[in-house]
């Protein structure tokens, strides 16, 4: 379990579990929600929930691990820009430090050996 900070003063925190980043990553919930210029605000947390509100519309909605992310931490009454930012940063962090797949495995020795 990972805790995110959401304010500024460091008073209000997000729980995040290692369930709620693999739902990210099976979702790509965070591929391109940032735009070019890098800033992260109000308005790219309104673009992630809207997202994540047509995913729950459509086949995705009945998928426990995608409410239980909208319940615990991006509808989280403290969930702000701040806490998004956190939330990125984390993820990042979380998708570096996990073990190679079975795929990117394969992927990687097929590589090396057209080289």
């Amino acid at each position: 379990m990972y805790k995110i900070q959401a304010n500024h003063s460091g008073t209000r925190n997000i729980s995040v579990s290692d369930e709620h980043l693999a739902t990210i990553e099976k979702y790509h919930l965070l591929d391109h929600l940032v735009d070019s210029n890098g800033i992260i605000d109000e308005g790219v947390l309104d673009k992630l929930k809207f997202n994540i509100r047509s995913m729950l519309a459509g086949d995705a909605g009945s998928d426990r691990a995608l409410l239980d992310l909208c319940l615990d931490v991006i509808y989280h009454s403290n969930m702000k820009a701040l806490g998004l930012q956190h939330l990125i940063t984390l993820y990042e962090k979380w998708e570096a430090n996990r073990p190679a797949s079975n795929a990117d495995e394969t992927a990687n020795a097929e590589e090396q050996l057209l080289e």
